[in-house]
């Protein structure tokens, strides 16, 4: 698969369906699965905005409301993070790690969403705190009804943990 630059977060919607407060950040490099993942979410038609971070430094400055997304309200964090592990400028298991290490983002839900096999990977995003970790299919079908789940889970079913300020 092919990658290219870094762009800037982009907010995607997922549907017409009202919104709540919900927000997913995708942090993902590749744009083939980014879309993916977005066209999956959109045909669940779950109610949440989607922000796609292309790398973990953009992730890190989305959640903490720094550099360009400086105007954001950091109390306002992301439902769930989606994950990638292997990314340019900085990788998912450091961008987990950093999340983790900070009083605000301890308890943030952080779900490692990658194709990598490699079991060290498995075990560094469990020790690190990951809330879960999917491989994903390499199947349109299998890749949407994993991401359709995900998103059913932890947007309607999970309490979510309490804001930290």
């Amino acid at each position: 698969m092919k990658t290219s630059p870094a762009p800037t977060a982009r907010r995607a919607p997922v549907s017409d369906v009202e919104r709540r407060s919900e927000t997913i950040l995708l942090v993902e490099d590749n744009p083939d699965d980014v879309e993916l993942t977005l066209r999956a979410l959109r045909k669940e038609g779950l109610p949440a905005e989607v922000v796609v971070a292309r790398d973990g430094v953009e992730a890190l400055d989305y959640v903490f409301a720094r550099g360009e997304h400086a105007a954001r309200d950091p109390r306002r964090r992301p439902a769930v993070v989606l994950l990638d592990l292997k990314m340019p400028r900085m990788d998912g298991l450091e961008v987990l790690r950093r999340l983790r290490s900070d009083d605000r983002t301890r308890l943030l839900p952080v779900v490692v969403l990658t194709s990598s096999r490699e079991e060290c990977d498995v075990k560094d995003s469990y020790s690190l705190g990951a809330n879960s970790y999917i491989r994903k299919p390499v199947d349109f079908d299998r890749f949407r009804e994993a991401v359709r789940q995900l998103g059913v889970y932890w947007l309607t079913l999970n309490e979510a943990p309490p804001a930290v300020a």
